[in-house]
């Protein structure tokens, strides 16, 4: 066997990468849960919306409803903005920076646009009182 196939075995063994570096693109009708490290989404994985959160875990949920619709929280002893880009038909629709609460307190986003998927990224220790535009 050469070393090329050797290499190719060893990168495909290691799993599958984000499309784009640096987000988690949810889909509308999926629930993720990841962690965030650097202030970006790592260990996301789909989950059921009834799992239980572990410390330093975040929940998301995006539903069509009257637009779009997505549930967030955090099991984090601190809350962060965040960027939330809509993406729809292929292409982003619009974005806006919001608040994710600390200590798996709930917030709800709604958009009017109905989108394909909600791609979120750039979390960042939130000031006191953040809040969402």
């Amino acid at each position: 066997m050469s070393i090329g196939l050797i290499a190719l075995g060893l990168l495909l063994a290691a799993g599958p990468v984000q499309a784009k570096s640096g987000s988690l693109t949810v889909r509308t009708g999926e629930t993720w849960v990841f962690s965030i490290q650097g202030g970006q989404p790592v260990r996301a994985r789909k989950v059921d919306p009834s799992v239980r959160l572990l410390r330093g875990q975040v929940l998301v949920t995006v539903r069509s409803m009257m637009g779009t619709t997505m549930t967030i929280s955090s099991n984090n002893p601190v809350g962060y903005t965040y960027k939330a880009e809509l993406i729809g038909a292929g292409k982003r629709i619009s974005d806006r920076a919001c608040t994710l609460p600390a200590e798996r307190r709930v917030s709800f986003e709604h958009w009017p646009q109905t989108a394909e998927a909600v791609r979120l990224s750039n979390f960042l220790p939130a000031p006191d009182g953040g809040n969402c535009p």
